[in-house]
């Protein structure tokens, strides 16, 4: 017998949360998760699995939600979604050690239960039957069981098997995969398969996994996808060689940070470098946080659709079209410095975005990290100021963890325009709750 692997995944799992949390049955009550301060607009969080089995998409828009539907509208409350999946995650380690479990996600998880299934005597449906009924009365939160003999497999028996089974558990090997999902639509039902990809499949005429699996012309595959058309071929027939242990030992050859926002609404370009500014001061913190330094920073900024004297903003004009902003600067060497981060930051911005145009999105990506103890000073470094500011960053980051990230802000958070305050109130790009 080869390997088992299980993937448990917690259903609608921010929804079950708010619905356990009112002693209410997640399986039966009307919720969605959404926060009403924002508009119609906004994107479900999750959607319970009552208002999923009457057509609302589990990542719909609240205005897509019939209003015939009489449904509670939960705010989301990261923080304690985090606590919960904590909880779940500690009946877990009950039953396999941290190596054998891989956290895929704050609601989903994979094991690798071979080594286990002879000391529990059982199967590996009967174990994760065990494991799903501890969750439900512990936490109270129901779970859907995917089972398969490596990842992908479980992965698929969870996400088309399971989903749709009465019983909420899904099983899969090599020859029921071929057997019972070969011809499934639609293509981005697989795991790893987006709508992109799907696209480009479907130009070579592959419209379902027994297409793809016996492609006639494999080169073109290879034209099309590069080296990863060797992972969609291994996934058409089912095979997957990589293990917990593989993602485990994994190393990246490089690390980064990014901090990326999407604003409330277009911002002109005073107020979009303000909220830069916030962003880049916020990133120096995360840095000396992680005792690590950065050796370049990357600025990238999507431009709001706005209206001009003619009307409607036009890409296709050529005459008044800029593309996104997008630029890396260089450190002089690796730093966790406030000050020299605010300076790229500012000096990228000036140069970079079109003052014409309202801005939407900002990100920031800090490349080539490094352990603190790396850093080396040059010749134009000033010793004494450089120990200065890291003293004055290390208290604040200690009043911050005391005290909550709010209880030191700078002058510039206080503007009507910034973002910082509400961001230190935020989990995942979601509020906290606290």
């Amino acid at each position: 017998m080869g390997r088992q692997y299980l993937c448990i995944d917690l259903k609608s799992f921010y929804a079950s949360v708010e619905c356990v949390e009112r002693r209410l049955d997640p399986m039966t009550t009307n919720l969605v998760v959404a926060d009403p301060e924002r508009t119609s607009k906004t994107i479900c969080l999750a959607v319970s699995p009552s208002l999923k089995a009457r057509g609302v998409s589990g990542r719909a828009r609240v205005f897509e939600i019939p209003e015939s539907f009489d449904y509670i509208m939960a705010p989301p409350r990261m923080a304690k979604y985090v606590e919960y999946s904590a909880n779940v995650y500690a009946i877990y380690l009950r039953y396999f050690s941290k190596d054998d479990i891989h956290v895929y996600s704050i609601d989903e998880a994979f094991m690798d239960v071979t080594g286990y299934l002879p000391l529990y005597g059982c199967t590996a449906r009967e174990l994760g039957e065990r494991i799903r009924q501890d969750v439900l009365d512990e936490v109270g939160i129901p779970a859907t069981c995917g089972i398969g003999p490596n990842l992908y497999l479980a992965k698929l028996a969870l996400d088309i098997t399971a989903k749709h089974s009465p019983d909420f558990f899904g099983e899969l090997d090599a020859d029921s995969f071929r057997e019972q999902l070969w011809n499934h639509e639609p293509l981005t039902d697989f795991w790893r398969i987006g709508r992109g990809t799907a696209r480009r499949l479907h130009e070579l005429g592959i419209r379902t996994m027994g297409e793809l699996a016996l492609y006639p012309r494999p080169e073109r595959l290879y034209d099309e996808f590069g080296i990863d058309a060797e992972i969609l071929i291994d996934h058409a027939w089912g095979y997957e060689p990589v293990t917990i242990a593989d993602i485990k030992a994994y190393e990246p050859k490089s690390r980064s940070i990014t901090n990326a926002q999407v604003l409330g609404c277009d911002y002109v370009y005073d107020d979009a470098l303000l909220v830069a500014k916030e962003m880049a001061d916020a990133s120096a913190l995360d840095l000396v946080a992680k005792r690590c330094t950065a050796d370049s920073v990357t600025l990238l900024v999507r431009y709001g659709r706005e209206t001009t004297r003619s009307g409607q903003y036009d890409p296709a004009d050529r005459r008044n079209y800029t593309p996104d902003a997008n630029g890396t600067a260089r450190f002089p060497s690796p730093t966790n410095s406030r000050d020299a981060i605010v300076k790229a930051v500012v000096s990228l911005f000036e140069e970079l975005v079109d003052r014409r145009r309202t801005v939407h999105n900002i990100m920031l990506n800090f490349n080539g990290l490094s352990d603190e103890g790396n850093a080396q000073l040059t010749l134009f470094d000033e010793p004494e100021e450089a120990a200065e500011e890291r003293s004055r960053q290390e208290v604040i980051l200690d009043v911050k963890r005391k005290f909550g990230k709010n209880a030191l802000l700078k002058g510039i958070d206080l503007m009507p325009q910034a973002t910082q305050r509400d961001r230190n109130r935020q989990l995942g790009g979601h509020k906290s709750g606290e």
